[in-house]
């Protein structure tokens, strides 16, 4: 599913036309990347959260030549699954 299939879904369900639609979802989505780069945590309750993670400078390796190389310090976002979501995906029938 792509961000047009969730505005098509929402236009669909709340019989508003896609021009609607485009707006709320790009509004939401606007939202959450303004608060992840303010480090703000974003609680999608039944779903999950979003939080901005800081990653310490670390001595890597590349992989293709094997030399060691410095990797600077990075802030990246990172995504951690609700609770309920988590218990809906998980089978025990593997």
């Amino acid at each position: 599913m792509n961000k047009m299939d969730i505005i098509n879904k929402l236009a669909t369900d709340i019989n508003v036309n896609q021009k609607i639609a485009k707006i709320a979802v790009d509004t939401i989505i606007e939202s959450i990347k303004k608060a992840i780069i303010n480090n703000e945590r974003v609680e999608i309750r039944g779903f999950g959260s979003f939080t901005l993670r800081e990653y310490k400078a670390y001595r890597g390796r590349n992989p293709k030549s094997g030399e060691t190389v410095q990797v600077e310090p990075k802030r990246l976002p990172y995504f951690k699954v609700g609770k309920e979501l988590k218990e809906m995906v998980w089978t025990d029938e593997d």
